[in-house]
């Protein structure tokens, strides 16, 4: 019989839930991704112990297991040192309009904010640059001219 004219269960038809993939690469992070992701594992560990129901306590848990995962393989880049590298923050003119952005790790990034990842194409095409260089980005040979590379200070929202 085919399984359209059967209905034991909705459970055997249910997709599987799979674990929240892990973005590529070193887990690199600043002091305060870091502390990022302390408070966010805290979060859920209160979270998970104020839950019942087991569908909820499964959200949560896989939710956990990726912070604690992130947690754990999180390696805090040492500060920059006069080039664009991950921890800069950067000002530039991206075709001729000011723009200032924190190269951050892939969990603490908020582009909205100005914080990208350091694996963004508008990162990579800055990596190792230094202030005066004039990069290529886009199709465009002068689209970005750095203007200051400084570490992200420890205050930065």
């Amino acid at each position: 019989m085919s399984v359209a004219f059967r209905r034991d269960s909705d459970e055997e038809h249910l997709e599987p839930k799979f674990e929240l993939p892990l973005p590529p690469g070193p887990n690199l992070v600043t002091r305060r991704g870091l502390a990022q992701m302390e408070t966010r594992a805290a979060e859920l560990e209160a979270e998970l112990a104020a839950t019942s129901g087991e569908e909820a306590r499964k959200v949560v848990k896989r939710q956990l297991r990726y912070w604690n995962t992130r947690r754990s393989t999180a390696i805090v880049a040492p500060p920059p040192a006069g080039e664009v590298a991950f921890g800069a923050r950067v000002d530039f003119l991206l075709n001729g309009k000011p723009r200032r952005i924190d190269l951050v790790g892939s969990d603490e990034a908020a582009p909205a904010e100005n914080r990208i990842p350091f694996t963004a194409p508008l990162a990579a095409a800055m990596i190792g640059a230094e202030a005066g260089d004039v990069l290529e980005f886009n199709g465009n040979d002068e689209a970005i001219e750095i203007v200051a590379v400084t570490p992200i200070p420890e205050d930065a929202d």
